[in-house]
């Protein structure tokens, strides 16, 4: 049987090497004491940046004493979090955990926002109801350092392989990634999460892709159909929200690019500089709502492509950012924006809608100044795509 050891999670065994790894790695140690520490907010001091490769070696290694498994490593993570959270959010809320049966493993299947905030929002919401952390699906593309690696392992994540040099070995790698994902669910008896598609949804639209679907069933047998797959997953979708977008400068600057022929070209550091970014810039409300298990009739990927994004559309939480946004697409749309108000009776508009403008300002020329605003519209256009 595959080990899957090239991309599974470490044990605590593992992990323990791993970080005796990170120690003596200079370059990690380079980074910490680096104005773009993207570490600093979940384990590591912001002093660090002050010491010596061999202080900081030693003030490291006093931190990582404590941690003696990868459920001391994520409750560290988990502490530090919600600190960061509760001084860059004005609230962050969970819903619909209260379905979750206990003894049950499940797929969450979300949209995508920040590149390391989403899966640790749904770990957070996993320890607040006591439930196991989830195992996380990262692309490679972010892995190009050991150090990055080592990290992402040691906090249940596996790896989601992006390169290929032909398409069988693409297909081969898919399939195995499918076996490991059912393990995951059906033997380990732990959840996974895994976003609708790959990369960011930089645009504000939130569509699964029905590719990912088709890889979570390559694994099945002869016997059995596309639905026998979907039963046994236990897929839950997920919909993310934040009323501002740390990111939405370097977003609106990609779709900019691409939209006038231009190639985008990211930086080295772009990556790592938006972790930094969508955990320490201000996000005012975050709500994760966690949907219902999608089960019965399900035979391809395009009809579970609809149920997730029905799911998503439905239980996004459409912030006064949001409303605000699409109010100045369509200021003639009353009858809409009343229904969409009245979601938020105690709202004050005026001050929401000036809010909104002082978040805009990073965004600098017309031009970009209205690609932002449309992407604060698109959760909108999802939502009215559904009944109110």
């Amino acid at each position: 049987m595959d080990s899957f050891d090239d991309i599974r999670p470490y044990n605590d065994q593992e992990s323990k090497i791993a970080m005796e790894r990170l120690l003596q790695n200079n370059e990690f140690l380079d980074l910490l004491s680096s104005k773009n520490n993207p570490f600093k907010f979940i384990l590591f001091n912001t002093l660090f940046r002050y010491l010596s490769r061999p202080l900081l070696r030693r003030n490291l290694s006093k931190i990582l004493m404590r941690i003696n498994n990868v459920y001391d490593f994520q409750e560290e993570i988990s502490k530090r979090l919600v600190r960061t959270l509760d001084e860059t959010t004005s609230g962050y809320f969970f819903s619909g955990l209260e379905t979750l049966k206990a003894k049950k493993s499940y797929l969450f299947l979300s949209n995508h926002r920040d590149i390391a905030l989403d899966p640790a929002l749904v770990n957070l919401a996993m320890r607040q109801v006591k439930r196991e952390t989830v195992r996380i699906a990262i692309g490679d593309n972010l892995l190009s350092k050991e150090y990055a690696t080592d990290l992402i392992r040691i906090n249940k994540s596996f790896i989601v392989k992006r390169s290929f040099a032909n398409r069988r070995q693409k297909l081969e790698f898919l399939k195995r990634l499918s076996q490991y994902i059912q393990q995951c669910l059906l033997k380990d008896k732990c959840s996974v999460w895994i976003a609708q598609a790959e990369g960011r949804a930089k645009t504000g639209k939130d569509f699964t892709d029905t590719a990912l679907l088709k890889m979570l069933a390559l694994c099945k047998s002869k016997v059995e159909s596309f639905s026998d797959i979907v039963d046994r997953t236990n897929i839950i979708p997920v919909s993310i929200a934040y009323e501002y977008d740390p990111c939405i400068k370097e977003k609106v600057s990609e779709i900019y690019a691409k939209q006038n022929g231009q190639e985008y070209i990211k930086s080295t550091s772009e990556d790592l500089d938006s972790i930094v970014k969508g955990f320490l810039d201000f996000k005012g409300r975050v709500n994760v709502t966690f949907g219902n298990v999608i089960s019965e009739g399900i035979d391809t990927a395009d009809c579970l492509a609809k149920a997730i994004d029905q799911q998503i559309h439905s239980n996004y939480c459409l912030f006064p950012s949001n409303i605000v946004a699409w109010q100045s697409l369509n200021p003639d749309k009353k009858e809409i924006l009343v229904e969409l108000k009245s979601k938020w009776p105690n709202e004050d508009w005026l001050k929401a809608e000036l809010d909104f403008k002082n978040h805009l300002i990073s965004c600098l020329s017309d031009e970009f100044l209205k690609i932002a605003i449309q992407i604060y519209a698109e959760p909108v256009n999802s939502r009215l795509m559904y009944p109110i």
